[in-house]
């Protein structure tokens, strides 16, 4: 009689598998939720319109010559849109650590990070939808870049590259955090002064020297100054690869952070 032999998958494959089922999952939850996709698709066409037509007249004294400040914000806008919506990801994490649904996925033989990984990766996917959406709107209202092909692939590479970074801090939040409510505020102080304290919505140099000093050298300015650079055809100095450095330092820490405390809170 024959004996029947099992190959024993390897542990990265089945790792994968796991990661894939709760990215699918994950999605599913955005699709579902018709509340978040209305944010996804109007609150960043909210915000163009807004900051385009309040600091527009203000600002364009201080941009380089030919640039209009609707050219110089959609960089900075698309960037914030990005870190602010790594909230959603911080709270669907404190929502199912809340909840229950994590002790039940670790009952089951299934990977540790297979559970963050479905969140973070899905928020790709939702900024995606909201990044595409604005540069819509934004040809519709007058945005006219000067980027080629080749800038285009580095730009998304950029954006992919730093949500999935910033994913990852903002998963630690909703692990670390014990309630939506404290993960909300979390998020907040650690989004907020990176986005208004930076190249987003004003040129740096127009700032008090305390401040330019912190929005020169932060991680979002670098990789707004990149985008903006790229979609532009302006010099784009070491922004490009300071915003890749910060990216991947990001990862370094938040990816064996976040699956510390995740294994530590679902071990009690």
């Amino acid at each position: 009689m024959s004996e029947l032999v099992f190959e024993k998958k390897p542990k990265w494959l089945l790792s994968l598998n796991d990661s894939l089922l709760m990215i699918g999952r994950s999605s599913r939850h955005i699709i579902r939720n018709r509340d978040q996709l209305l944010g996804t698709f109007f609150q960043p066409i909210m915000f163009l319109l807004l900051f385009s037509a309040v600091f527009g007249g203000a600002v364009v004294s201080n941009l380089p010559p030919g640039i209009g400040y609707l050219d110089f914000l959609m960089a900075g806008i698309i960037v914030q849109t990005v870190a602010f919506g790594s909230t959603t990801t911080a709270i669907a994490v404190c929502n199912d650590m809340q909840k229950g649904i994590m002790d039940r996925f670790r009952s089951l033989p299934m990977s540790d990070i297979a559970v963050l990984n479905g969140h973070v990766v899905s928020d790709l996917f939702r900024n995606t939808i909201s990044t595409v959406v604005m540069i819509i709107a934004g040809f519709i209202i007058g945005f006219r870049p000067a980027a080629g092909f080749a800038d285009w692939l580095q730009i998304v590479g950029i954006l992919v590259l730093f949500t999935f970074a910033f994913s990852w801090l903002a998963a630690i939040a909703g692990v670390f955090a014990k309630s939506v409510e404290a993960v909300q505020w979390l998020n907040f102080v650690m989004v907020f002064p990176l986005t208004f304290a930076s190249a987003a919505f004003v040129p740096p140099e127009t700032m008090p020297h305390y401040l330019r000093i912190f929005a020169i050298n932060q991680p979002i300015t670098h990789v707004i100054s990149a985008v903006r650079s790229l979609m532009l055809g302006l010099p784009s100095g070491d922004h490009i690869t300071m915003s890749i450095i910060w990216s991947v330092a990001m990862l370094v820490v938040a990816i064996p952070v976040a699956s510390a405390l995740f294994r530590r809170k679902t071990a009690n």
